[in-house]
């Protein structure tokens, strides 16, 4: 039988950075193959990644013609993300996306979060400093794991490098919390998601065989509403 390690948000990102790149996760493909379509153009755009990770959206964004700036507060998945993205100026930033984010009012076009709410217990506060640091009109775009993931018992998880599974915490959150938070907030809502794995992901990556036709991600789309 399989050992199974249950640990903290941080150390479990610190762990899962050495692998999180080639360990063919569905959930992390499906996200990489809808989020810059729901996103659109972000050239001459000042955007934060919040909770970026390895910088897999980073690194898109900046070849993209953005000025990002990335936030994670795991030092595993910075310096993975800091050794992926080498050839275009981005401002790396350690911090806790629970907290108060350490930017100004209005300081960005767009404010991006993928697959990292999940581990947030209250969502309300991190969209309302999301809406702080937006500028009137600016753009919200949010990833996540879809809840009926949770229902089926799963959880973000990964084999480490000695074959254990470790299992992060986090929280089962539906799809109403996310909108009920952007709207209370000062977001309007735009889009609203979820896709579920297919054939051809699962021919791609075969993690995704169980899920096929299985709702996996919710993704939202949400304007900062203008100050009046």
């Amino acid at each position: 039988m399989k050992r199974v390690e249950n640990v903290g948000v941080r150390e479990g990102y610190d762990r899962w950075a050495a692998v999180y790149d080639t360990d063919g996760n569905p959930l992390v493909a499906l996200d990489d193959s809808v989020v810059p379509r729901v996103l659109g153009d972000v050239r001459d755009r000042d955007v934060l990644d919040l909770g970026c990770g390895t910088g897999r959206h980073t690194a898109r964004l900046a070849r993209d013609g953005a000025r990002v700036t990335a936030l994670d507060f795991s030092p595993g998945m910075l310096a993975r993300a800091k050794e992926r993205v080498t050839s275009a100026p981005v401002r790396w930033v350690q911090a806790d996306l629970t907290e108060r984010f350490p930017f100004d009012d209005d300081a960005f076009d767009v404010v991006l979060s993928c697959l990292a709410l999940e581990h947030v217990r209250d969502l309300e506060p991190v969209f309302v400093e999301a809406r702080r640091v937006l500028r009137p009109s600016g753009l919200l775009v949010v990833s996540d794991m879809h809840p009926w993931m949770r229902h089926r018992g799963t959880q973000a998880n990964f084999d480490d490098e000695s074959g254990v599974e470790v299992r992060l915490d986090g929280h089962l959150h539906p799809i109403s919390e996310y909108v009920m938070a952007s709207l209370r907030a000062g977001f309007e809502l735009e889009e609203l998601e979820e896709h579920a794995a297919d054939a051809a992901l699962a021919e791609r990556l075969p993690r995704a065989a169980k899920y096929v036709g299985w709702p996996m991600l919710v993704v939202l789309r949400a304007r900062a509403h203008r100050c009046e």
